[in-house]
């Protein structure tokens, strides 16, 4: 049977060279890790046969595991909001490694005006402002803290794409800029007790309600907006998207805005869900969202992924963290393991555009 022509000058569609979506092996590949946990589970002798992920001890009314199916999604909720930023931010060409301190810095500048006046009935211990700053309305800190991220971002932004610093540079000093910004802001006292309100935003599952929502607004943006076809042309071809009339600068600082107002939005999340902010939180958080995007299939030359690729990543992280602990595996090696997995996902995204490039 003759193959089937398209378009002109004879070409043909040759359907021994269809490839799968990138998203459906991201797919498999958390298929198998999970399958390898629960065989871990039934053959090293100190796991007593106990499941990963299903229900053996008839503690739940399903056949799932719900408290680890859970942790999973919960664990990976916040950080996954920081790499819908990242995801971005790569796809343009460029890094962002100040996400992880932005965090902590925002999420003691939002907690300082999240708080209740009175903690059972006696002044609140940690206050940092005066009486004015009590029991402000919730979209007063949710506003301060996006507005702080977007401040941050611009400034990342302006200095990549008008000074032309590398990415790796200027976000790298705006890392020390932001972890000093958290310690200074209460001279690295916590920040607690926050109004009914604000605690709220991160109750229950509502990070992951906010995980999803947002990576569908990600997805849509990056998908069939303007907005998200000069993300990936300025990836792809800085120099030729410049000449197809694409401002390129404003649109690197619109990126990287995006980005830090997302990391802002995961302080507030964190610090409602934990009822308190400190110092030392988002620690290697950037690190963690850029392996969700690497996983998920996200180019780090840029010019390609895709928001469904990172929220997979972020699940296989998920499920590879709780595995690890599944197995009982100490945290030290946890660490040397995930970084591990890093280098093998860069290794496998290089692999793979040499075989596109050579196949082309």
């Amino acid at each position: 049977m003759a193959e089937a022509s398209h378009g002109v000058g004879g070409l043909t569609y040759d359907k021994s060279k269809r490839s799968w979506p990138n998203e459906l092996n991201i797919f498999i590949a958390l298929i198998i890790i999970i399958v390898i946990f629960e065989i871990l589970g039934q053959v090293l002798p100190y796991m007593n046969g106990q499941s990963f992920l299903f229900d053996t001890q008839d503690r739940f009314n399903s056949i799932f595991n719900e408290a680890r199916l859970r942790i999973i999604i919960l664990q990976v909720a916040i950080i996954g909001i920081i790499s819908l930023g990242v995801t971005q931010v790569i796809i343009s060409g460029g890094i962002d490694l100040s996400s992880g301190p932005l965090v902590g810095a925002a999420a003691m500048i939002v907690m300082s005006f999240a708080q209740t006046e009175l903690v059972n009935g006696n002044p609140n211990p940690k206050a940092v402002f005066g009486d004015w700053a009590f029991d402000l309305p919730v979209i007063i800190p949710v506003i301060v803290g996006l507005c702080f991220g977007a401040f941050i971002g611009a400034i990342n932004g302006s200095l990549i794409a008008f000074t032309r610093i590398p990415p790796f540079i200027a976000t790298l000093g705006m890392f020390l800029i932001c972890r000093g910004i958290a310690q200074w802001w209460t001279k690295g006292q916590p920040v607690s007790f926050p109004t009914e309100s604000f605690a709220w935003l991160g109750s229950g599952m509502m990070p992951v309600v906010w995980f999803i929502l947002l990576a569908v607004l990600c997805h849509i943006a990056l998908r069939y907006t303007v907005y998200g076809k000069h993300t990936y042309a300025i990836g792809s071809n800085e120099d030729a998207a410049r000449m197809s009339g694409i401002n390129v600068k404003r649109h690197k600082v619109l990126v990287y805005m995006i980005a830090s107002m997302l990391a802002a939005f995961a302080a507030i999340i964190l610090s409602s869900k934990n009822l308190t902010a400190q110092t030392g939180m988002g620690q290697f958080y950037e690190l963690f969202a850029i392996a969700m995007a690497v996983i998920g299939g996200v180019s780090l030359t840029g010019g390609r992924g895709s928001i469904i690729g990172t929220v997979l990543g972020a699940m296989v992280f998920g499920a590879i963290q709780s595995g690890f602990t599944y197995i009982k595996l100490d945290a030290f090696y946890q660490l040397m393991a995930m970084g591990t997995i890093i280098i093998s996902a860069v290794v496998l995204d290089q692999w793979r555009q040499q075989r596109a490039a050579s196949a082309a």
